[in-house]
């Protein structure tokens, strides 16, 4: 039986439940990671969404199970993470756009080629490349290694803001971030 519970956060929830809810949950690539500060939700209702005209080669992770990886390539060069949520067979996930690099460091420093800690994993190719995430873990269950995910501690703020880098469903506020962070991609208004 697929686990669709983790962290605390029941995947099967609509994208932009999971997307606040993973704000302050910590994850873990082979050991390198750290706390997610900034996520982004995507729905198969949603005309920004891979989803959106359905199920394709490209995107067939995202109409899978949930609390599954779908792991792409945005504009050829940089890979992108997301985590499936609602129903097999809905096409809904989190974007996770950043982290707060605290584990690792020094393999993320090795495969970014950075200094900052804050240049690491703002941005979703960045943490991408900084956690050593690739095609080769898309569809993979995140319950089970190479991830590895802890739920956020209480009591965290949470800012919504419109989605960035998107041309399409501009104005819908599901970008979510963890309030005062520095190492989000984009500082929310």
């Amino acid at each position: 039986m697929a686990i669709s519970t983790i962290a605390g956060i029941d995947f099967t929830a609509p994208a932009e439940t999971v997307a606040r809810q993973l704000i302050g949950v910590t994850v873990l690539v082979d050991g390198v990671g750290g706390r997610i500060v900034e996520t982004e939700a995507y729905d198969r209702e949603d005309p920004a969404s891979h989803a959106f005209s359905g199920p394709t080669e490209r995107n067939a992770s995202m109409f899978g199970p949930p609390a599954h990886a779908y792991v792409y390539r945005s504009y050829g060069i940089h890979w992108c993470l997301n985590f499936v949520c609602r129903e097999a067979g809905h096409g809904a996930g989190v974007l996770i756009r950043a982290l707060e690099p605290t584990v690792g460091l020094d393999t993320m420093r090795v495969r970014r080629d950075a200094d900052g800690e804050w240049l690491l994993c703002s941005g979703p190719g960045k943490l991408c490349q900084a956690l050593g995430v690739t095609r080769a873990l898309n569809g993979q269950p995140i319950s089970l290694p190479p991830f590895e995910l802890a739920p956020a501690p209480p009591g965290l703020e949470v800012v919504t803001g419109p989605r960035i880098g998107i041309s399409k469903a501009m104005d819908v506020p599901w970008r979510f971030g963890l309030a005062g962070s520095r190492f989000v991609s984009r500082p929310f208004r």
